[in-house]
């Protein structure tokens, strides 16, 4: 019973994430009107499941981390209550935020399910000093990181004429190549995460969770990504079809290197991030939302951490 509900949770928090995360990489290509919202997230879509069959032979490290080991104990790992309400703690989280419109970190729900999660079962068996130095630190900086290199790469390829304001055929396709490019890196570097639940569970191989999660992440982009896709689109930073490219690049090189690196940095708040450095360079961000998105991030941990809690409380509860 709780093996299927350990698959059911992991299902979801994959679902969600598509639905809340697959739109991020091609964002730029509708915001800029280069293409329609439909074809936009097709494009995302297909190309999020070739990096979730990319991961397969590329993110084992990257789902070896996010097993949980070396944050909370052995015993608990092997436990299918433990890992259940870290999946059912980042699925609501993830949930919540689609419903709301708002592009949040499954990264983040993820580290704040394990360790909401591991204190319900029992706090001495979690280990903080590894959470900062395996989670937390490259999910701080990388946000940084690309609003600087957003802006950097924006005036470079506009100094250089790559990146003007209108669209022209070259143009469309590296913007669209870069889109792809950006959302092969998120299936690389976010699929493993989630396949990382379903290791306990004996039918299930690092093959086969992986392409489990790859294809439920891709249905969750076709049935629930508008809001967050209007949201990332159109109200974040007004953008060109050069300011998009450029995002787009910039994503694309940070989270690939991030997960040749087996770093678990947020895609979200890496494309996020680079459209940011870009509006604050043209001085068109639209604050306003900005401030909105970045206090849902601040919330994604420890909303998750508190949803897990209660989930592993309420499954100890029913089993025992």
């Amino acid at each position: 019973m709780l093996l299927a509900f350990l698959i059911l949770s992991v299902g979801f928090v994959a679902f969600t994430n598509g639905a809340n995360a697959n739109f991020k990489g091609v964002a730029s290509l509708y915001g800029s009107g280069t293409t329609s919202l439909k074809t936009a997230l097709w494009w995302g879509t297909l190309t999020t499941l070739a990096g979730s069959v990319a991961a397969v032979f590329l993110a084992e490290e990257l789902l070896k981390k996010f097993s949980g080991k070396g944050l909370v104990s052995d015993e608990l790992l092997q436990s299918p209550t433990f890992t259940s309400a870290v999946a059912a703690g980042a699925a609501l989280t993830s949930f919540f935020a689609t419903r709301l419109g708002f592009p949040v970190s499954t990264t983040h729900a993820l580290v704040g399910a394990l360790v909401g999660a591991g204190l319900a079962g029992g706090g001495d068996r979690v280990h903080l000093a590894a959470l900062g130095k395996n989670f937390l630190y490259p999910l701080f900086f990388s946000p940084f990181i690309a609003i600087l290199l957003g802006a950097i790469v924006y005036w470079a390829l506009r100094s250089l004429r790559l990146a003007p304001d209108q669209r022209n055929r070259y143009l469309d396709i590296a913007h669209f190549a870069s889109a792809g490019a950006a959302s092969f890196a998120r299936g690389l570097n976010d699929t493993p995460k989630m396949a990382a639940l379903l290791l306990i569970a004996p039918s299930f191989s690092m093959t086969y969770s992986m392409l489990f999660i790859g294809i439920v992440i891709a249905f969750g982009a076709m049935i629930d990504a508008k809001g967050v896709a209007e949201t990332l689109g159109k109200k974040v930073t007004s953008m060109t079809p050069g300011q998009g490219f450029s995002a787009n690049l910039v994503t694309a090189i940070l989270v690939t290197t991030a997960s040749f690196h087996s770093l678990p940095v947020s895609t979200t708040h890496v494309s996020v991030g680079s459209m940011l450095g870009i509006g604050a360079c043209t001085e068109q961000a639209k604050w306003r939302k900005v401030i909105e998105i970045l206090l849902a991030w601040i919330t994604t941990v420890p909303c998750a951490a508190v949803l897990a809690a209660v989930v592993y409380t309420v499954l100890q509860m029913a089993v025992t």
